[in-house]
């Protein structure tokens, strides 16, 4: 009896033992082998079966994670993350033995090599995450075939060419993160299938031709980011059919055949950030945006606006930041639209009127404008600032020739003795500093939107410094998320030489980590000629914490020099973090070079030179007389001699 019942026992626990889930064989071998390929053993060690219940690796808050589907005691690798752990390499063959996986994660890594055309192998997948990495080569047709696909994301790499067409046959997908990827050529009209899409991040890549129409017929569409490309405007009116957006943001169009409009704004209610910077818009400021009421940032900056401010402003509850800077918008500054924005830029607009004294919570920028502003602590060197009014006929009874500034950071000498003033004021999401020796002024506009450390507009490092002996010069710097402007006041006209200093303190260079994958991009202007194009600090300077001097020259006609670097959409947004990207510079040095002569003086001197000419000419064209005359007569008795020099004695 008893040897019954220890038998009955043993075939019970073989039973249990038969009955556990297990994993396909041919996927614990390949998820073994990606483990190694990627040196991940140490944080992910299969020693028992990859689909075990209740594994530690299976959890979404797992990080290297594993995780399965089960039908009977058959399981399958379906979940695969590989978030942020700088695993470096190519992407391995075994990786599509995994046939059922149905999401893949492998956002922000160290991965090299191209994208493999057998990633199409993997039809089940629903969620492909290729992000933040180091690919490179084209995007393989083949991703085509993976028709369940919800989101796509192979944003932030180093790929090359065009969109393929089959992206088209993705009819589900409702995300698709491409910005950054390194793209270019025309969108293909085969992606006008995909209206599933909620989401689209598109920036900063070379894409070209028109600003496709067919995107007002995606209207699931809650946040399209279109910046920084080489695509045409105008911006179709027909984007009127987008009523689910949230998050808009166009800008930097190229001139196309016709200017944009405001008029597809009419339906888009449902905005919350709207930015359309530098899209060659035409036309007057709807007042129907007032009535938008989850919309709490404005950015029409860059544009062609003309028209006043819509009264209606004033009943705008919402809105927070408002950008109109760079238009030719006139009349009066309404006095009642403060009361609930954080920001307010109206630069270069011919714009008058008061900001009131209540304004004082406003981050205001009016440079450029006649706007009196009393807030401003330092009103000589604001009207120091209206000589930027080319028309205004400007003089300095005592001008300066020279202004250093060290940006974000306190006064310092240098090396050679030149002392950089102080630049620490803290700067808010519009704004204009004035130097207490009115000798320069700083603006800044813009806001960091998704800065999870808040409003940061100075960059600093404890770091050494390379390439330099003043290190603690490139320690601080000033950015921006799209405008940055120095300007010399009340100089001597003449030409300049303007030494501008570099040191990426921000974003690092980190060859073992995604955290050094960031790029940032940004234009200079000095005098209005854009002298930098897609400027990048770590590539020009071999390196981040590097410090690199940017040399030109350029004339002062009018007392003033106006330095703008500037945001056009370029460069990564995320690395290492959100919000990093736009404008930095650590410090500025303008000395004259040559100056131009006064006009009055130059006017009586030229006076000078005239007579000056004519009597020479005179003079000229007497001594030619005598000369013919006196060979005539030598000719002519053959002997009178012609002294060149007095006769000796």
């Amino acid at each position: 009896m008893a040897f019954l019942s220890f038998s009955f026992t043993v075939f019970c626990v073989l039973q249990i033992v038969s009955a556990q889930r297990k994993t396909v064989p041919t996927e614990v071998d390949a998820v073994n082998k990606i483990i190694d390929h990627w040196n991940l053993r140490s944080k992910l060690n299969l020693s028992d079966d990859p689909c075990i219940e209740n594994a530690i690796w299976a959890p979404d808050s797992a990080n290297p994670r594993i995780d399965c589907d089960c039908v009977g005691t058959v399981c399958h690798i379906t979940h695969l993350k590989i978030y942020a752990l700088d695993i470096s390499g190519q992407i391995p063959p075994e990786l599509f033995l995994l046939t059922e996986l149905m999401d893949l994660n492998l956002n922000q890594n160290m991965l090299n090599g191209s994208i493999p055309p057998e990633i199409g192998l993997l039809s089940k997948m629903e969620y492909l995450a290729l992000g933040i990495n180091n690919l490179t080569g084209s995007v393989p047709a083949a991703l085509g075939n993976l028709t369940r696909l919800r989101s796509l994301s192979f944003g932030s790499n180093n790929l090359q060419g065009a969109l393929p067409r089959d992206l088209g046959n993705l009819t589900l997908l409702d995300q698709l993160y491409i910005d950054s990827s390194g793209l270019s050529g025309p969108i293909p009209q085969e992606l006008s299938k995909l209206t599933s899409l909620q989401t689209i991040w598109m920036s900063d890549n070379g894409f070209t031709g028109k600003l496709p129409e067919f995107l007002s017929t995606f209207t699931e569409l809650k946040d399209l980011r279109v910046e920084g490309t080489n695509l045409e405007g105008p911006i179709p009116n027909s984007f009127s059919a987008l009523t689910k957006l949230e998050n808009l943001r166009i800008g930097d169009l190229n001139v196309g055949e016709s200017d944009s409009s405001l008029d597809f704004l009419e339906n888009l209610t449902s905005l919350s950030i709207l930015s359309l910077r530098n899209c060659q818009i035409r036309g007057s400021i709807p007042q129907l945006l007032s009535t938008f009421p989850n919309l709490t940032f404005l950015d029409l900056s860059f544009n062609k606006l003309t028209g006043q401010i819509p009264a209606s402003f004033k009943d705008f509850s919402s809105l927070k930041y408002l950008y109109l800077g760079s238009n030719n918008i006139d009349g009066v500054l309404p006095s009642d639209i403060g009361s609930k924005l954080i920001a307010l830029d109206v630069s270069f607009n011919p714009l008058t009127g008061n900001i009131p004294l209540d304004w004082s919570h406003v981050s205001i920028n009016t440079v450029g404008t006649s706007i009196n502003d009393v807030n401003l602590k330092n009103q000589k060197a604001s009207t120091m600032l209206q000589c930027l009014d080319q028309t205004t006929n400007c003089r300095n009874k005592a001008p300066s020739t020279t202004f250093a500034v060290n940006s974000g950071g306190p006064e310092q000498a240098d090396t050679n003795g030149a002392v950089y003033d102080d630049d620490s004021e803290k700067l808010g999401a519009a704004s204009l500093y004035t130097s207490s020796s009115n000798k320069w002024a700083v603006s800044s506009s813009g806001v960091f939107i998704s800065n999870i450390n808040g409003p940061i507009y100075i960059a600093q490092t404890d770091s050494q410094i390379a390439n330099t002996l003043d290190s603690e010069l490139y320690k601080t710097a000033r950015i921006a998320p799209a405008s940055l402007r120095y300007y010399g006041l009340g100089l001597e006209n003449g030409v300049y030489r303007v030494e501008l200093h570099f040191a990426e303190v921000v974003m690092d260079d980190n060859s073992a980590s995604w955290e050094g994958l960031g790029r940032r991009l940004f234009d200079v202007y000095i005098q209005g000629e854009r002298v930098l194009r897609d400027f990048n600090i770590v590539k020009e300077a071999g390196g981040s914490k590097r410090a690199l001097i940017k040399t030109f020259n350029a004339n002062v006609t009018n007392t003033l020099m106006d330095i703008h670097l500037m945001w056009a959409g370029k460069g990564t947004c995320c690395i290492p973090r959100q919000s990093t990207f736009g404008p930095l510079v650590s410090a500025i040095a303008v000395s004259q070079v040559s100056a131009y002569e006064d006009s009055s003086k130059g006017e009586g001197k030229r006076v000078g030179r005239i007579v000056g000419i004519v009597f020479g000419c005179v003079g000229a064209l007497a001594i030619a007389c005598g000369v013919a005359y006196l060979w005539w007569t030598k000719k002519e008795s053959g002997d009178l001699k012609i002294y060149t020099q007095a006769p000796k004695d």
